[in-house]
């Protein structure tokens, strides 16, 4: 059946039939908690429960990353031939494309993710992923360097062993998928810990990896609370490599926790405050608008490079905001999650909804001109309007902290110069964009952005897994190198394109920023070979003379 034909009503009866499995998933079955703590996950669309999940703590992640080590010590999958791990990998991608319907109701009743975002954004997306990076595994190369007559020098390539990934709730089933699907394709087993707002897709994707003919204990899952699941994991010595996607407080302890324990490698995508630059020369206003308002208002404001700061070139400023309003206040309409027409679902709880209606109020204060939303709707669940303010400088707390909500900041500049260094005037450096017809200003301002993901007359968003995240800042903790090509201990960033009238060129990817400044490598989704080659990441430890090792270790989104 085609699921972008069903009604609400259709929805809401699947949704009824759903039966939700609770417990975690290790070393092939489902367990309960060995304390048998639960914890309750609510519905944030209405407020009422919707289940309660196996709590787990460091006893659990004992068990998961045992079963973990144990795979990957028996070498079932990290020594499986290529080809059969490819299989594997390519039946998994079939069957997740098969419990699109699952997946899409785990999801949008977890966090209240519109459904159809799910059907037709979250789960292909994440089918590719597993697609891709399975048909990678038999592209994995080792290399023979040059050495003198009478020695022999290679490097392998290999698998860490045990990574755990710890992952947000604002794209539950996609952001596992982003770290998972490498993770395995390179040999590794996993620990998964989902948010414990959404816990229910997780589940369901270490099942059909074992229908899928997967190892038990490759891929184990562990639902919790941060401060005692996600913590047992980023603290244990038997896991080689943290991958975590959350707030920058918490990614800052997770580098602690890697001190504490066995300095195990860390990858971090954390906090963004993205700035979308839209200078008085962009090709076509209403485009740019169009992408300024999907690009704040998407998934509900709670996205990690969600474009909130809109810096706008003094000459536009005034018809760009008044295109804006008209159009952008109802764009994005709040309703049931399981209507199929609905685009705004509530945020993800309650207390959410409070602190991102706090900086709304925090905007007012400080003088900001609020153009439309600023209030919750009439509804039972934790929605939030969009918003809009203007006349907001970038010295207020709305410009300057992420609030991860539907909640738009207008600032006005004077040129390119002045939008840079209001820009760059931030904490983070997830992502930007520019929007210009002049290809040369274009190059310019991918150069002068501190920023790792740039869009260039296209809202700052990761396309597909050929486009490799990065950042700056509190935005991503460096990992090391990546899968093919030299060893380069310097950082990139990436610019993508999208075809303007204006450009003499045709529709093109800059699959490498313009320059390299010093710093490793950002995330573990990154390539920095000419050109770019996206794969998961590894670690070359190169000495002269001897047979070395290099690692994989796990994908960061």
């Amino acid at each position: 059946m085609n699921l972008t034909s069903l009604t609400t009503k259709d929805w809401h009866a699947r949704a009824a039939g759903v039966r939700y499995e609770t417990r975690h998933f290790i070393d092939g079955q489902y367990v309960d908690s060995v304390a048998r703590g639960r914890f309750t996950v609510v519905n944030p669309a209405t407020g009422a429960p919707l289940c309660e999940v196996s709590a787990g703590t460091a006893a659990d992640i004992d068990l998961a990353v045992a079963a973990a080590k144990r795979s990957f010590a028996s070498r079932v999958w990290s020594r499986k031939a290529p080809r059969d791990r490819m299989a594997i990998m390519a039946a998994y991608s079939r069957l997740l494309e098969e419990n699109t319907e699952k997946f899409s109701l785990l999801d949008t009743l977890c966090m209240g993710k519109p459904i159809t975002d799910m059907v037709t954004i979250d789960v292909p997306a994440a089918v590719r992923n597993f697609a891709y990076f399975g048909e990678l595994i038999d592209k994995i190369d080792g290399a023979v360097t040059s050495t003198a007559a009478d020695a022999f020098h290679y490097i392998l390539r290999e698998p860490l062993g045990v990574v755990g990934c710890i992952v947000p709730w604002n794209y539950p089933l996609l952001m596992a998928a982003w770290k998972v699907a490498p993770a395995l394709a390179a040999g590794n087993s996993v620990v998964l810990k989902p948010a414990e707002q959404s816990p229910l897709s997780g589940l369901l994707m270490a099942q059909l990896f074992i229908e899928a003919g997967g190892p038990p204990g490759v891929f184990n899952v562990v639902n919790g609370l941060g401060e005692a699941a996600g913590a047992a994991l980023a603290l244990h010595n038997d896991v080689a490599k943290i991958a975590f996607t959350g707030s920058t407080e918490i990614g800052k302890q997770m580098l602690i926790y890697a001190g504490q324990s066995n300095m195990k490698r860390v990858s971090l995508e954390c906090g963004g405050k993205t700035p979308q630059i839209f200078l008085a020369d962009l090709p076509d206003l209403d485009t740019a608008v169009t992408h300024a308002i999907n690009g704040i208002f998407g998934n509900m404001g709670e996205v990690c490079n969600a474009g909130s700061r809109l810096l706008l070139d003094r000459p536009i400023a005034k018809e760009f905001l008044a295109r804006f309003i008209e159009r952008g206040k109802d764009a994005y309409r709040a309703g049931d999650p399981l209507d199929p027409t609905t685009n705004l679902g509530p945020l993800v709880t309650a207390s959410h909804r409070s602190r991102v209606m706090g900086y709304i109020n925090r905007g007012k204060s400080e003088g900001a001109r609020l153009e439309f939303g600023g209030s919750a709707p009439d509804l039972p669940g934790a929605f939030v309007n969009p918003t809009l303010f203007s006349g907001v400088n970038n010295r207020m707390t709305i410009a300057q902290e992420e609030i991860f909500g539907p909640v738009a900041a207008a600032i006005e500049v004077d040129g390119l110069g002045e939008a840079l260094t209001v820009a760059n005037d931030s904490i983070y450096g997830l992502a930007a964009s520019v929007w210009t017809r002049d290809l040369s200003v274009a190059h310019k301002t991918v150069r002068d952005l501190e920023a790792g993901v740039i869009g260039l007359t296209i809202e700052s968003i990761w396309v597909n897994s050929r486009v490799p995240p990065t950042g700056e800042r509190l935005a991503y903790e460096p990992p090391s190198t990546e899968l093919f090509g030299r060893t380069r201990q310097r950082e990139f960033r990436n610019a993508l394109a999208q075809q303007v009238v204006e450009f003499e060129h045709p529709a093109f990817e800059l699959r490498q920023g313009p320059r390299f400044v010093a710093a490793g490598c950002k995330t573990a989704l990154h390539s920095t070979t000419e050109p770019l080659v996206l794969v998961v990441h590894l670690r070359v430890d190169a000495r002269a003379q001897v047979a070395n090792r290099a690692h994989f270790a796990a994908l960061v989104g």
